[in-house]
């Protein structure tokens, strides 16, 4: 692969090289003999019609503390200078989000951006499963607050999260009995001018959320996330445990019927949440989960990504 790649990240000083898809990522396109760079959504510009990122190239080695020799800045016109640029920075899914999405559309038949920038922005992770109604929980999104109250209403043990938050923050599983329900959408809109999010909980949680990769749009495996005990989140920013997992018959059928949107759409490296049967959210931002699943199964997600990417540059 003679491939010149820029990935937009959060500091990579900082990242776990254990269980950091973007780290591995990276390892795999190094393999590959790809020359890179890396620089943040803050580094990232428009200027009088270029479209440039101040990075560093960088090689990587899985050695946590050592795993990034960093060289000088260099500004990249990312029109010119790269073949490819992995948007990977991890949400908020706020405005700043969304305009280096904007930025990077303009790239468009230049530069390979993946996942395409216009569907990132145009896809949040849990607007659009609702496209998919006959996959999903009963849901709710909405700042009407009789119309939260009738919902918990009608489904009784509900959750209740922002609608563009991750990793599990803000995540509210309300009982039957509970009554902080008033205070909790007293905080939320206090906050923020958003609707949220409301789901009928799905007991199933307590076996585990699955995560589920695809690669532009065919399932490539599974893992599972286990809450810890009397925990309702089992996102593994929160402490669930990864556990060896296989792909059933719902997450055949729920990757069939979506498939060929993702594919559509240029949205190439996908991990959808799987609870009891039913799709609870689309993550098309930065998924995790590659390093978990090669450690399972020996299944190389990255691999299937540069190949994947490999055939669309020729």
């Amino acid at each position: 692969m003679s491939l010149r790649l820029a990935v937009q990240m959060d500091p990579i000083e900082t990242v776990d090289v254990d269980a950091d898809t973007t780290f591995a990522l990276m390892e795999e396109a190094q393999a590959r003999g790809a020359q890179m760079w890396v620089y943040s959504p803050n580094e990232l510009s428009w200027n009088e019609g270029r479209i440039l990122a101040r990075a560093r190239s960088v090689t990587v080695k899985h050695v946590q503390g050592e795993h990034a020799d960093l060289g000088d800045e260099v500004m990249l016109d990312l029109a010119e200078d790269v073949d490819v640029i992995l948007m990977r920075q991890d949400p908020p899914f706020d405005m700043a989000y969304i305009t280096a999405a904007h930025i990077l559309e303009g790239l468009k038949g230049k530069t390979l951006v993946l996942n395409d920038p216009f569907w990132v922005r145009s896809s949040p992770e849990k607007i659009i499963p609702l496209e998919f109604p006959e996959l999903i929980p009963p849901t709710l999104i909405s700042r009407d607050v009789q119309a939260i109250k009738d919902f918990r209403a009608k489904h009784q043990d509900i959750i209740i999260k922002p609608l563009y938050g991750n990793g599990g923050a803000g995540v509210f599983r309300l009982r039957p009995d509970d009554g902080n329900l008033n205070s909790l959408l007293e905080m939320f809109f206090g906050q923020s001018r958003e609707p949220v999010i409301a789901q009928a909980f799905l007991p199933a949680v307590e076996k585990g959320d699955k995560r589920v990769l695809l690669v532009d749009g065919e399932p490539v495996g599974a893992i599972n996330r286990v809450p810890l005990k009397g925990e309702t989140r089992s996102n593994m920013h929160v402490g669930g445990r990864a556990e060896e997992s296989g792909l059933d018959a719902d997450d055949l059928r729920i990757c069939a019927a979506i498939g060929p949107m993702l594919k559509e759409r240029g949205l190439m490296l996908v991990g959808i949440d799987v609870i009891g049967g039913l799709m609870t959210e689309i993550n098309v931002t930065s998924p995790t989960g590659v390093q978990e699943l090669k450690r399972f199964s020996g299944i190389d997600t990255c691999a299937r990504f540069w190949d994947a990417v490999s055939t669309q540059l020729n």
